[in-house]
């Protein structure tokens, strides 16, 4: 069964017809569009909404113009529909920040709509953004702020923010254990390329099954054998954070460039 294919199929029609009223009403192409989210990251719920993010581009004239416009389309969320996207420029912009939020994007497992001569070019840019120092500050921030916000400091809590702490926190061990590879959206790809202890492997497993099956995993006490895996991560990243490589210095040259002939192509 491929990711896709994991999304119900009136589910799909509905989104497809949502991001074709985009492309009508807006004027615009979208490059692709993709699940992002719980569903994308490896551990929804059975009433988890659909993270539908995109990024588009308009016309060549659109972009001449000395007032400042507005660089994302959202749409107002409707049931457990979640649609929102950037503009190429946006996008482009946040990229050689960098913001690894767009590589988590081109990385998704789930893929509603793909140009994929623009993907793959998008995502040669993405890899030469992918130095660690930025993205290991991103998933540091992520990870302590919300252990701080969630967990840390309470006696009850609800377990399934676990998940939304350790995503980060196995990325952050990703980056240490595989410097040169690609980080992997999903909490699956994420752990098979990490050699997690015997015992929180099982455990991981058993939380996995409970969230897929039931709507909330309740409240309860604090679980130790995570507190201490996000700890330990949160403590090595920022030991490690002066050491991790800068970003190259021609990434702006080569957004502009990239930028330049992807709209000129769409005359």
């Amino acid at each position: 069964m491929t990711p896709l294919t994991t999304i119900a199929r009136n589910t799909r029609a509905l989104i497809g017809e949502k991001l074709d009223a985009i492309e009508r009403e807006h004027e615009v192409r979208l490059l692709f569009a993709i699940e992002s989210g719980s569903r994308a990251w490896g551990f929804p719920s059975p009433d988890s909404d659909y993270d539908v993010r995109f990024v588009y581009l308009h016309r060549p004239e659109w972009y001449l113009s000395v007032q400042a416009r507005r660089d994302v389309i959202e749409l107002p969320i409707e049931g457990d529909l979640d649609i929102n996207g950037w503009d190429l420029k946006k996008a482009l912009q946040l990229l050689i920040k960098p913001n690894p939020v767009l590589l988590e994007w081109l990385r998704s497992p789930i893929v509603y709509r793909a140009d994929g001569e623009a993907m793959v070019k998008l995502a040669d840019l993405a890899e030469r953004t992918a130095h660690l120092r930025p993205s290991a500050h991103h998933y540091l921030h992520l990870c302590a702020s919300q252990y701080a916000r969630f967990i840390a400091g309470k006696d009850s809590v609800k377990l399934k923010k676990y998940f939304y702490v350790l995503r980060p926190a196995l990325a952050l061990m990703w980056l240490r254990a595989h410097p040169t590879r690609p980080l992997p959206m999903n909490l699956g790809a994420l752990r098979a390329g990490l050699d997690l202890p015997l015992a929180l492997s099982q455990f991981l497993d058993e939380l996995l099954a409970r969230k897929a099956e039931t709507r909330e995993l309740g409240e309860g006490p604090r679980l130790p054998l995570l507190d201490r895996l996000i700890e330990a991560e949160i403590a090595a990243a920022e030991a490690s954070l002066l050491e991790l490589t800068a970003p190259p210095p021609d990434l702006h040259a080569a957004a502009d460039a990239l930028f330049r002939d992807m709209v000129l192509e769409s005359r």
